[in-house]
């Protein structure tokens, strides 16, 4: 294959695996070179601007990291979603040129059939059925709320910082302690002490 190019890729063409789905439910295509920031900001888009009830995340081969990613985000900045999660596998149609024909002949072109690793979930405002295969319920909104900036709480707190944030009084405590030991010492030796910064100039 040293002498092969690949020149072209193309997926086999499969109806997504949820049944019911209503029509021009929006499916977003997760490639390996897709930028998760485009991605995203169509999604949300959909989903808070234009009030699409459910959309699918799809992706293959390389891509399966990349569609998992989008799908948290997505989850963390809405919130409440159902989820479905459908994993299979995928055809994808390589087709290779040769880069060093024989003089004289054609160009000869190799098409090679992979079955790839594919992911498809499937993300609803609406209930789904729990009973179904791959279904996940919505995270609980009280570990959203750091994330989601809710009571006017910093958006960049995780929800495991949330969880520290009673811990710094007692330090605070600790602090004083100290400082009030440290003064008690240096008040019960002043009486001899006192002239001691003198020496040191």
């Amino acid at each position: 294959m040293e002498n092969f190019r690949k020149v072209r890729t193309s997926e086999e063409e499969s109806p997504l695996p949820f049944p019911d789905l209503p029509p021009g439910v929006v499916e977003m295509k997760v490639k390996e070179g897709s930028k998760i920031r485009n991605l995203m900001n169509f999604a949300m888009a959909q989903m808070e601007l234009k009030g699409s009830r459910q959309i699918v995340f799809s992706g293959c081969g390389r891509a399966v990291t990349k569609t998992i990613t989008c799908v948290e985000i997505m989850k963390r900045k809405l919130g409440g979603l159902h989820q479905v999660t459908k994993v299979r596998y995928k055809t994808l149609l390589e087709v290779w040129e040769n880069q060093d024909p024989l003089p004289g002949s054609p160009a000869q072109n190799l098409t090679v059939h992979k079955n790839v690793p594919s992911i498809c979930i499937l993300l609803s405002r609406d209930p789904l059925d729990p009973n179904q295969t791959g279904y996940q319920p919505p995270e609980p909104r009280h570990g959203l709320g750091t994330q989601l900036g809710e009571a006017g709480e910093d958006t960049s707190s995780s929800s495991t910082k949330g969880l520290k944030r009673p811990l710094p009084p007692p330090r605070e405590e600790l602090l004083t302690k100290k400082l009030q030991v440290q003064v008690a010492d240096s008040l019960r030796g002043s009486g001899s002490t006192d002239r001691q910064p003198d020496h040191h100039h």
